[in-house]
C-alpha cells in the first residue's frame, strides 16, 4: 500500500478523536490489522484521515 499524502496523515490523538474512540483502541486496531499505521518504527504513529472517516461512518448507528 502506498503512503497517502502528508496532508492526510494525523497523529494518534487526532485519529482517536476523529473516530470517537480512545488512543488505546486505535493502537488495538493497528495490531489487529483494522487500520494502517504510517511512520518509521519507534517513531510517532500517523493515520490516514480518509481511512478513519470510512471507519467512523461504518460505526454510526
Amino acid at each position: 500500500m502506498t503512503k497517502p499524502p502528508s496532508h492526510r496523515l494525523v497523529p494518534t490523538k487526532v485519529a482517536a478523536l476523529a473516530v470517537g474512540v480512545s488512543e488505546a483502541t486505535i493502537r488495538k486496531w493497528v495490531s489487529r490489522g483494522k487500520i494502517t499505521r504510517y511512520g518509521a518504527p519507534h517513531r510517532r504513529s500517523q493515520f490516514d484521515i480518509e481511512e478513519l472517516t470510512e471507519i467512523a461512518l461504518q460505526r454510526r448507528p
